[in-house]
């Protein structure tokens, strides 16, 4: 299980490079509150991103944003609220779903990175 969470940890870290790289300031990493856990969050000038991080192998069983069940989208979205609440940012929220892809686990030379903004909300 130990080797899970680190390869978890690898993936967020992935991804938290990939939103520096695009101009995103990085506010959080693993946000827990008792209703649920938010993977990364992240501020550009106008967004506040929610980010679910799902690392895979390979799409071939289901492609990683799939895993992001109605469940684990209302989990999200209460603790974004409770960061919300904690955290005055004036900045619009935005729930994204980012999908790495990495066959050879840590030893992949260049995992693939699938970022789906706006990939769920509160009204769904």
């Amino acid at each position: 299980m130990a080797d899970k969470k680190l390869l978890g940890r690898w993936g967020e870290a992935l991804t938290a490079d990939y939103f520096r790289s695009k101009g995103y300031t990085i506010t959080a990493l693993n946000y827990a509150t008792r209703f649920g856990e938010v993977d990364l969050i992240a501020e550009s000038r106008k967004f506040v991103v929610f980010a679910e991080v799902k690392l895979r192998k390979d799409s071939r069983f289901a492609e990683a944003k799939e895993f992001v069940t109605r469940e684990k989208q209302r989990r999200i979205l209460a603790a974004a609220g409770q960061w919300l609440s904690e955290n005055e940012c004036g900045k619009q929220p935005r729930f994204d779903v980012v999908e790495i892809y990495a066959p050879d686990g840590m030893a992949t030379e260049k995992p693939q990175i699938i970022h789906t903004e706006d990939a769920f909300g509160a009204d769904e």
